[in-house]
């Protein structure tokens, strides 16, 4: 998959619900659109959702209130996949993530995994560095003040990963 902005998928019924991989792109894809209702379509009813080192989040009602706050004016999310494998329903991710409010940008590496069953996600689990993540909360609240140490989206496979 090239890396940019995943391409913008319609919600319902335009991903091949037999792939695991479209499934798990079209989710991807509608969550940078900033389609939450789209993205939540992709969920199972009882979904796992757990950022490793977190509290696991159960259920697609309880997803989407944890993803509210990305809904608001102002927020979004940005993501930049560097490389993705599927065996089975068993889809896994590379990638940078960015969480936007504002002129506020956090911008970091994320490992994940996404199981698919009959097209929708039963298993969302995000991995990431939490000194990579503090670095870039830093980085990102300077670049509020001054926007020239704001991240840049990856340009390029050879750009590591949340740089």
């Amino acid at each position: 998959m090239p890396i940019g902005l995943l391409p913008i998928a319609a919600p319902e019924g335009s991903a091949d619900l037999a792939d695991p991989q479209a499934v798990t792109e079209a989710f991807l894809a509608a969550m940078a659109a900033s389609e939450l209702d789209a993205a939540m379509a992709f969920l199972a009813d009882d979904i796992v959702y757990t950022n490793v080192g977190l509290p696991t989040i159960h259920g697609r009602a309880q997803v989407a209130k944890a993803l509210g706050l990305l809904d608001r004016p102002g927020a979004g999310f940005e993501v930049y996949v560097h490389a993705v494998s599927a065996d089975g329903p068993v889809v896994l991710t590379e990638r940078t993530d960015v969480l936007v409010f504002g002129r506020f940008r956090v911008q970091f590496w994320v490992w994940g995994r996404f199981d698919v069953h009959q097209g929708q996600i039963t298993l969302w689990r995000d991995s990431f560095d939490f000194l990579d993540f503090l670095k870039a909360t830093v980085r990102g609240l300077l670049g509020v003040a001054v926007p020239s140490l704001r991240p840049a989206p990856p340009t390029t496979l050879d750009v590591a990963p949340g740089r």
